[in-house]
C-alpha cells in the first residue's frame, strides 16, 4: 500500500469521526481501560440496543476530527484509551446507560462529552444522566397537560351538582 493510499484512508477516517461528532445529539467519551472483554461486551449490547454507536479510534485520528469539527476543548481528555458513544436520536441515552454502567463498574470512566453540539462537563453529563428518557419525559408531559383537564372537570361537576340543588 503506498503512502499516498495510507494519508487517503486516514483523512477519511477522520471526516467519518467529525461527521459522527457533528451528527450526534449526544456523545460521551469514556475511559474503559479496566474493563475486562465480557464487561465490553455487555457495554457495547447495552448501547447499541439504544441505538448508540460505541467506537474505539486511535486518539491522534480523533484529535484532528475533534479540530475539523470545532470541539478542540476535548483535546486535554484524549490521553488514554478513549472509547467514544455516539447517538443520534436520543440525547440521553449514552449518558444514561454509561453512568449506570459506571455506578456498577469502578474501571469505567466517563472523561467528558458533547450535548447537542457544545462541550460538556461532567457534571452535565451525570444532569443529563439522571433526566428521565423520552417515554418518561412524555408522561411526565402528559401528566402536566392532564391536570388542567381534570381540575376544569372537577369545577365543571361542581357546577352541575350546584344547579342540581338548586333545581331541586
Amino acid at each position: 500500500m503506498s503512502n499516498s493510499t495510507i494519508i487517503e484512508q486516514k483523512k477519511q477516517l477522520v471526516q467519518e469521526i467529525a461527521d459522527k461528532f457533528r451528527a450526534s445529539q449526544s456523545t460521551l467519551l469514556v475511559d474503559y481501560r479496566g474493563l475486562d472483554v465480557a464487561e465490553v461486551t455487555e457495554l457495547r449490547k447495552q448501547l447499541r440496543d439504544a441505538g448508540v454507536e460505541f467506537k474505539v479510534y486511535k486518539n491522534t485520528m480523533t484529535k484532528r476530527a475533534i479540530e475539523d469539527a470545532e470541539l478542540t476543548e476535548l483535546n486535554d481528555i484524549l490521553v488514554g484509551p478513549t472509547a467514544i458513544a455516539f447517538s443520534n436520536e436520543d440525547v440521553v441515552a449514552p449518558a444514561k446507560i454509561i453512568n449506570s454502567f459506571a455506578k456498577e463498574h469502578d474501571a469505567l470512566e466517563i472523561k467528558g462529552g458533547v450535548i447537542e453540539g457544545q462541550v460538556a462537563e461532567l457534571d452535565q453529563i451525570k444532569e443529563l444522566a439522571d433526566l428521565p428518557n423520552y417515554e418518561g419525559m412524555v408522561s411526565m408531559l402528559l401528566s402536566v397537560l392532564q391536570a388542567p383537564v381534570r381540575n376544569f372537570a372537577y369545577a365543571t361537576k361542581a357546577i352541575a351538582d350546584q344547579k342540581e340543588e338548586q333545581g331541586a
